[in-house]
Order: C-alpha cells, then structure tokens, then sequence
C-alpha cells in the first residue's frame, strides 16, 4: 500500500524500512546474464554469459578488464557497468602514478562499493542497476569480490549473479573445496560447468558465441577469451578430467 508514495525516492525510507530503488535495482541484477566468478591459490577466472536482443545483432559484451591484474564481469544495465569500469580504470591508472605500484584489489573495490554507495543518498539521482564480480591478483594472491547496488560488497571463493544463477550457486557449493588446487584449465572448465546450469533445456546451450572468459593470476595478466578462442574450452565440457592447454 505504501509502495507507490515511496517508490520513485531515493532517500527516503519506506514505512516498513525499505528503499524500493535499490530493490529496483539489485532485480535489474537479478535479471541480467549470469556471471560466474571462482579462484584458485593462484589464479581467479570469470565466466559470464552474453546476450543478444536479437538474430541480427552481436553480443553484448560482459567481460571488461580494468587493469593488468583486475577485470570484472557483470549483470544488470551494461551503460552502468561501463560507467563504473571507466571509474576502476581511473582509480587504477592515478594509484599507479602516485605509487608506482598496483593497487590492491580490496581497496580498489572498497572504492567502487562508495561510489555505488553514493548513488542512494542523492535526491535527483538513482542506484547503479548493475552488480560486479571483481576477479584480481595482486600480493596478497588470487581475489574474488562481488559488488551490490546498494554499496555493500563480499569477498567469495567462488559466487554467480544474474539470471537463474542459483543453479550456478548450486554446482559451485559441490565442489568449491576442489578449486583451491586446480590449475588453470581445470578452473575454467568448473567456471563453464557451473554457467551451463543457468541456461533453460531449451536454449542452444554454451557455444563460442554467446561464453566469455577472463583469467588472471600468478605471472598471467588479466585476459579475456571469447569467440574461437573459447572454443577449446567448451570442448572438454563434457570430459571428466581436463587436459593441460597453453593459454
């Protein structure tokens, strides 16, 4: 009864104690591509999954890398998620200068988190319909964050978002106690396995096409893998035990 007096503001709270923008907001999250983020002792990799509105366009992209040692995938409103990692970037790129040094990818995300955080205090303006999974390496070793609309953020050893994502949550929660010792090419597949069980029987399924995949880790600069590069990945899908593959 109360929702529509309070829905269309952002600073104030509903009777019940609630901010419908950023409910708004975080079921934007829960509606995008799902994203699969996991880590292992010396690498973190995302997976994420990519839309198109239709036959005769591409693919929207999911997967952004920040900086050498940090990249994110996301789900929700794409022109937010660019907006923030342009942001990272410049976080990044002055931290560098100043220090000649990378910056830690928990304080690169405790940034990001305020400035989501900003955006449900101002009046005129509206939450970021976006979440981030955060994949970096830095001296402390391989990361995994998450990001919410709302400014709050976590640290995870392997988390989806988006759409049907529980089903991720699921595969990830039966065999994340394997993750710490995979080698990289083990880790993807997992990443691949586990996004497979976002997508409806009657969909086509992964394919080169519609798969991105961003590693980093120990002596690996962050990279994106998509179209036939992908490929060999989405080969071993189906073996038990993946086989050892030069990036």
């Amino acid at each position: 009864m109360y929702r529509n007096h309070y829905d269309s503001d952002i600073t104030t709270f509903s009777p019940s104690g609630r901010i419908h923008q950023i409910e708004y907001a975080m079921e934007a999250v829960k509606q995008g591509g799902a994203a699969v983020a996991l880590k292992s002792k010396k690498f973190a990799i995302l997976v994420s999954l990519k839309r198109s509105s239709s036959d005769l366009g591409s693919y929207q992209k999911k997967v952004f890398q920040v900086d050498d040692h940090v990249g994110i995938a996301i789900s929700g409103l794409t022109a937010d998620a660019r907006m923030l990692c342009n942001y990272m970037r410049n976080e990044c790129s002055n931290y560098d200068y100043v220090y000649e040094s990378k910056i830690r990818i928990e304080r690169l995300v405790t940034k990001v988190a305020d400035k989501h955080q900003l955006h449900t205090q101002g009046y005129g303006g509206r939450p970021y319909g976006v979440g981030l999974l955060v994949a970096g390496y830095d001296q402390l070793g391989a990361h995994i964050y998450q990001t919410c609309p709302s400014g709050n953020f976590y640290n995870y050893k392997s988390i989806s978002i988006g759409s049907r994502s529980q089903s991720a949550k699921t595969y990830l929660e039966k065999y994340f106690e394997q993750f710490e010792d995979c080698s990289l090419e083990q880790l993807i597949v997992h990443g691949l396995r586990a996004l497979r069980e976002t997508i409806p029987n009657s969909d086509t399924g992964l394919n080169s096409k519609n798969v991105a995949i961003g590693i980093v880790g120990e002596n690996q600069p962050f990279k994106i893998i998509e179209e036939e590069n992908a490929q060999p990945y989405l080969n071993l899908l189906e073996n038990e035990e993946p086989v050892e593959m030069q990036i």
